[in-house]
């Protein structure tokens, strides 16, 4: 299923939220929301199951060089749903980081050299500047709406979710409906990419993509009940 078969329950905003809103976003400030300053668009999988596939919009803000905050939408569409975060590091961060903290962590080099991570309308020779500061960061991404299955709403816990590491992972026909929806050419951006970037001899980090390593296992969340204090 794709992400755009999953149906919103209720009617259309009324006349009377419309013309609210209009009032309320020509008062508010909307701060944070000015902040975000970039779009690339990816896939993730669910840590636990990669032929769980899901195309990820991502809106991206800095809040420094070696951090970005990103919402992450189903769709580059009006009415895209917001199905997740993600948080990118630099790698002098991530190695900073406890050893426990980094298997929920996931690396970017293959989704770079690949061509599968992309800024749908941003030209090739700038977007290439922007893929050689991402080539050596990681990414901690959490789904809370799994469009993939039809969920009408955010059903369950959020849920951890990874990036594709080597060719034969990514299902073929995702990458040809994104790139025609965008005009846009997955294996063209590969080739150049292999011409124009390096990747940094150690990287990725071995720490990171831990269902790479852990003998057919992975870390997915889920939900216990535990005490409740006052």
């Amino acid at each position: 299923m794709s992400n755009k078969d999953v149906d919103v329950p209720g009617e259309g905003p009324s006349f009377t939220s419309k013309v609210l809103n209009l009032g309320m976003a020509a008062t508010e400030k909307f701060a944070p929301l000015k902040k975000v300053c970039q779009h690339v668009c990816a896939f993730h999988f669910y840590a636990h199951d990669m032929s769980r596939q899901v195309e990820a919009h991502h809106y991206c803000s800095h809040l420094s060089e070696e951090v970005r905050q990103c919402v992450i939408y189903d769709s580059d569409a009006s009415d895209a749903r917001l199905i997740g975060v993600e948080y990118i590091i630099s790698r002098r961060l991530f190695d900073s980081l406890p050893e426990e903290e980094k298997k929920y962590w996931h690396s970017h080099t293959y989704e770079v050299m690949s061509g599968q991570l992309y800024a749908p309308r941003v030209p090739v020779i700038a977007e290439n500047e922007e893929m050689k500061k991402l080539i050596d960061t990681y990414g901690k991404t959490w789904h809370m709406w799994q469009v993939d299955r039809g969920d009408p709403l955010p059903f369950g816990p959020p849920q951890l979710m990874m990036a594709f590491t080597a060719d034969n992972q990514l299902r073929e026909d995702l990458v040809a409906d994104r790139d025609s929806r965008h005009g846009k050419n997955t294996a063209e951006l590969r080739e150049t990419r292999q011409k124009k970037l390096t990747v940094p001899p150690d990287a990725p980090s071995p720490a990171a993509n831990h269902w790479q390593t852990d003998l057919g296992k992975a870390w997915q969340t889920s939900m216990e009940r535990t005490d409740f204090k006052r």
